[in-house]
């Protein structure tokens, strides 16, 4: 009978470790380049998701952009080719279930600049041409529908009423620029002229955008009639709010088309920052 001595024991059991160990080295080295190939490749489809979602983004024209100016418009101070900045407010929806996320930049150019002065009234006339979305620099043409001064902005996300105890803020009515009645985030918005238009939603409302007979602003200019996103702004909103003196002297819907210009009476033209726009696009 053969008996296996302590020493020589350990050693073969050493030896068959050694072996399950080089046999799952081997296996390792064999996998690991598949794993990480595996692993790269679902990386680079992820990070080219939104590439591809973005390169078939397609703003149509009629799509309305909300948009707050970043910064002061002076006919004082302004000079030909300096940039003019936006920022998209609320989230506004697509065909096809895309969007255009709220915080996207708009840009664009001041053409041309008249000062007041001698009897002449105060001028600009600026085009926002590019928005900047999932990454990437869009050029659009667009038109000025309506164009509200801060403090009737701040004014349109101010409760009429302060909620009473226990009542979520968001649930408060509010009053757009132009009229509407907003019953908080959720419910109806009714217009004055067109009944109920849209609903509430969180930063802003969706609604059928509307026209008034007498005013220059046109209404839905798709077959869909879609639901478009207004923030502050009421669905007939057309024209200059809160901004005393000033008009909208070409809206960019005709030759030249893309091209807004803002007149003040005699006196210089100022926009501040932080006043509120209605963008259309053209194309």
């Amino acid at each position: 009978m053969f008996v296996m001595l302590p020493q020589e024991f350990a050693m073969k059991l050493s030896f068959h470790r050694f072996q399950v160990m080089g046999l799952s080295l081997v296996a390792f080295n064999l996998f690991f380049p598949f794993v990480v190939l595996t692993i790269a490749a679902q990386t680079v489809v992820a990070r080219a998701e939104p590439q591809a979602k973005s390169a078939e983004l397609e703003i149509p024209a009629g799509t309305i952009l909300p948009v707050r100016l970043n910064h002061a418009l002076s006919s004082k101070s302004a000079e030909a080719g300096q940039e003019v900045t936006g920022r998209i407010m609320q989230n506004v929806p697509l065909p096809n279930h895309d969007e255009i996320r709220a915080g996207a930049k708009v840009s664009g150019r001041i053409v041309s600049v008249q000062r007041a002065g001698n009897g002449t009234d105060g001028k600009i006339s600026f085009r926002f041409d590019t928005l900047e979305t999932h990454g990437r620099r869009i050029s659009i043409v667009t038109n000025l529908r309506a164009i509200a001064g801060f403090m009737e902005v701040q004014a349109a996300q101010t409760p009429e009423f302060t909620p009473g105890f226990g009542t979520p803020y968001i649930w408060a009515n509010t009053r757009q620029i132009g009229g509407d009645e907003v019953y908080g985030v959720g419910g109806p918005v009714n217009s004055e002229n067109s009944g109920e238009v849209g609903k509430g939603v969180y930063g802003g409302v969706l609604v059928h955008v509307r026209a008034r007979p007498e005013s220059k602003c046109r209404g839905p200019l798709d077959a869909e009639d879609r639901l478009q996103a207004l923030w502050v702004f009421s669905s007939d909103a057309c024209g200059v709010y809160g901004i005393q003196g000033v008009t909208i002297a070409h809206a960019g819907r005709t030759a030249p088309i893309g091209e807004i210009a803002m007149g003040a009476e005699q006196r210089d033209l100022l926009v501040r920052g932080a006043s509120g726009m209605l963008l259309r696009v053209i194309q």
